[in-house]
């Protein structure tokens, strides 16, 4: 092949407006753009069925972007990319960086082999609006409490980039002798055969046109009141972002400034965009936070927490993951995440408290289900999710602070309008018992077609003697460090 090829690697950056790799290849010269499936490097951390599901429809936009000429390969990348840089001439590859501890150790690899041959290597901030080593307290140590990170580190550090165009010079390379990309796309397996697949294709439309279709609808119709609106799950001021962030089907930095441009302009409450600016800051402190303790994923942020009397109970785990604990806006939550593979983030508070502290099962598995079940997910915002959930993390919730199930279902879904959408089967109970059916009069709930415990299970434990046997576990643990 004549003339100058750079490869560009696509990872989490499915997109091609403000890739600033991409750009910086395309600046080059021609571009082969390459996904390379990399299953065994990630170990643990091997994507969950909802993640593949959501790649493959993702690969197949990006593909249809790149005009069916990207190359789409599975297997270890080194090996791959040497052979893809012989067969091109390649004079360099690029790529923009990802957090996760086993990228970034293979990463490192694959960079210092290819300098080592000559090769141009070089890798790019596409993915976070701060780099995690940039953003440090005085004393040059890590950030551990959001609001001094957010306020005092990220807004008082340069500015994130504005976002970049598609390249205006893309001239995609093409790579002889591979299989074509939608049959190299389908040849990857992605796909599982689990009974919500078809459901999830009717929710969400993937790729980059959907990720900016979905910010503007956002922006429109759901930043104004989003400050108190957005712990309503039955309201629309949730910007459902988090998939194509995680994806890179949009970069932060365009998220960002099409909020911070609305609210420079006047347009809008600053109170509700500045609220949503800070959730765009906390996941740039879950980032920072796995790049600095890269341990996070398994291990307790707080040591203490390491000899906490966690119960094993496979019968109690399965109702928390199948929805059926006889709390309704926790089995609401458990059902949404299984049916759309999202669930809203008051929701996600909710029940992973009620796991990890009314059943007291240990926040892996939580981590576990929720990073095979959500299309969102994510090793950072995962991680440190649920360490603050268990009270273990970071700027960690307080283990003493235990969500109460039916208190929070009243106040957070009023009308029950979100309850009634994924659990039917109480559709038909007035709001006074929708999230306490157990307690509606036997007339009440055979008007309504409940029979406890048939049509809807009994509530698997009791919220007051599981939170004081909780608090208990706490305090004895307390004692013993």
């Amino acid at each position: 092949m004549s003339g100058s090829v750079s490869i560009h690697w696509f990872r989490q950056d499915l997109r091609l407006s403000d890739n600033p790799s991409l750009s910086a290849a395309a600046a080059k010269g021609a571009v082969l753009p390459v996904y390379i499936l990399d299953d065994a490097n990630a170990g643990d951390h091997r994507m969950g069925g909802a993640s593949r599901w959501w790649l493959h429809h993702s690969l197949t936009a990006l593909n249809q972007a790149l005009d069916g000429k990207l190359i789409v390969l599975s297997g270890n990348p080194a090996e791959i990319l040497a052979n893809l840089a012989d067969a091109v001439a390649a004079a360099g590859l690029s790529w923009n960086r990802v957090y996760e501890p086993w990228r970034i150790t293979r990463d490192a690899a694959i960079k210092a082999q290819f300098t080592a041959q000559g090769l141009a290597v070089e890798s790019h901030n596409g993915s976070l609006l701060w780099e995690p080593w940039d953003v440090l307290k005085n004393d040059g140590t890590p950030y551990k409490v959001f609001t001094p990170y957010y306020r005092r580190g990220c807004l008082a550090a340069t500015p994130p980039r504005r976002p970049l165009p598609v390249p205006p010079n893309l001239v995609i390379a093409e790579g002889d002798g591979f299989a074509s990309s939608q049959s190299a796309i389908d040849a990857l397996g992605l796909l599982p055969e689990r009974d919500w697949k078809d459901g999830l294709a009717a929710i969400w439309d993937i790729g980059e046109a959907a990720a900016h279709d979905r910010l503007y609808a956002f922006l429109d119709d759901g930043l104004d009141g989003y400050k108190d609106g957005r712990n309503f799950p039955a309201k629309r001021n949730v910007s459902r972002l988090s998939a194509y962030l995680h994806w890179g089907e949009i970069s932060p930095n365009a998220v960002w400034y099409a909020a911070k441009d609305r609210m420079d302009a006047g347009i809008g409450q600053d109170r509700d965009c500045d609220h949503f600016l800070s959730e765009l800051g906390w996941r740039e402190f879950s980032h920072s936070l796995l790049y600095h303790f890269p341990e996070l994923p398994r291990k307790n942020l707080q040591p203490r927490f390491d000899g906490f009397n966690w119960r094993d109970d496979p019968a109690l785990l399965k109702s928390w993951q199948k929805g059926l604990t006889g709390y309704p806006v926790v089995d609401a939550g458990m059902r949404e995440l299984w049916q759309t593979g999202y669930m809203h983030n008051r929701v996600r508070m909710i029940v992973g408290s009620f796991l990890v502290k009314n059943l007291r099962l240990h926040w892996h598995h939580g981590e576990a289900w929720f990073w095979d079940c959500l299309v969102d997910a994510d090793l950072a915002n995962n991680s440190a999710g649920w360490q603050w959930i268990a009270g273990c993390g970071a700027d960690a919730a307080p283990y003493f602070r235990i969500f109460n199930p039916i208190t929070q279902g009243v106040k957070f879904d009023p009308d029950g309008h979100y309850i009634r959408r994924y659990l039917p089967e109480l559709a038909n109970l007035p709001d006074a018992y929708l999230c306490n059916p157990w307690e509606a009069p036997a007339e009440v709930l055979a008007g309504a077609g409940v029979r406890l415990g048939e049509t809807y299970p009994k509530p698997i434990v009791d919220v007051k003697a599981s939170r004081e046997a909780a608090l208990a576990a706490f305090s004895a643990l307390r004692e013993t460090t």
